[in-house]
């Protein structure tokens, strides 16, 4: 166990210090160069059905050839290098410091009075369209994705990984890019992407609410306002089209007291105080504290239960 928790930790600090590398040099973006080749033979026909084979058998072959990975460092050359491989897995499937230099670059962009070149920036993690945005409605959008990518570039893989391993992390991570694909209500991806958008939607739906309470206690550590977090998290975490985004944008928005909107969409907190830009600053400080928390708090005992209950004896042979 305490291999895995090695490793577990390791990941998080390669991440910390390197980020990610070139998309061309990255597993998951390689998994995306897949989901975009399969995705045209998947229209037409059955659409609901051939989607959710194609899902289901995706994350199901992700999940089996990394833990053969796994299983074959461990047997093959040994338990240090069981660690090695681990902590190389898990941190492809997180992307904190990659959030950290997004957030950077919008920044430093508004602080500069490029707006064209901020919008372009925010462009690269949120799906919205950024073309019209205003400077508070590119905060507003910064935030939200920080918020809502502590869940799925961070506590998810974290979560999954404390369950299954390396390969819970990597499954989580096939589903989550499937979700980012494919997972759209419009005409053309209802059906192709229903499956995937509901394999997100499952695989979230504990990892946002334990990160929510933790982004809470992060608050309070860091002097936010937790007592707001915990007041907007109750009144506004069912209005995002997402059953589980709402819940750290909401808990985000109350802890820096500032109102965070999606024109057209939706509106999480009050507008207490202007969104600037040291309030992206300090979402980012509040997403590294949460991730070490969820590491603490939520990793350290669950993986510790299922070491005692033999799992990971059963799972990966690990004394």
């Amino acid at each position: 166990m305490l291999y895995l928790l090695g490793a577990l930790a390791g990941g998080i600090g390669i991440d910390w210090l390197l980020g990610d590398p070139p998309n061309k040099y990255h597993p998951v973006a390689w998994l995306g160069q897949l989901i975009g080749f399969f995705l045209p033979r998947l229209k037409g026909g059955s659409e609901k059905a051939k989607g959710t084979i194609f899902a289901i058998s995706l994350v199901i072959i992700v999940a089996l050839a990394v833990h053969f990975l796994i299983f074959a460092s461990r047997y093959l050359a040994g338990l240090i290098e069981l660690v090695v491989v681990s902590a190389i897995i898990f941190k492809i499937t997180i992307a904190m410091k990659g959030m950290e230099r997004h957030t950077k670059a919008i920044v430093n962009c508004l602080e500069a009075c490029d707006l064209e070149a901020t919008r372009h920036n925010l462009s690269m993690i949120v799906r919205r369209k950024t073309d019209d945005l205003d400077e508070q409605h590119i905060l507003s959008a910064t935030i939200e994705c920080i918020s809502e990518s502590t869940v799925d570039g961070i506590t998810g893989p974290i979560f999954y990984y404390s369950l299954f391993g390396p390969a819970g992390a990597f499954a989580y991570r096939a589903i989550n890019t499937l979700d980012s694909m494919v997972g759209y209500p419009d005409d053309y991806f209802k059906d192709v992407g229903w499956m995937s958008a509901r394999l997100d939607t499952a695989a979230n739906y504990i990892p946002a609410r334990l990160t929510a309470f933790l982004i809470v206690v992060s608050a309070k550590i860091l002097g936010a306002d937790w007592k707001n977090s915990l007041d907007i998290l109750h009144r506004d975490h069912d209005k995002t089209f997402s059953l589980n985004a709402g819940y750290p944008m909401a808990t985000m928005a109350g802890a820096l007291r500032v109102r965070l909107e999606k024109i057209g969409h939706y509106t999480l907190g009050d507008n207490q105080e202007p969104v600037t830009v040291e309030k992206c600053k300090k979402a980012i400080s509040i997403m590294k504290l949460t991730t070490l928390l969820f590491y603490i708090v939520v990793s350290v005992p669950v993986m510790s239960v299922l070491y005692l209950a033999g799992w990971w004896r059963l799972v990966l042979g690990i004394p």
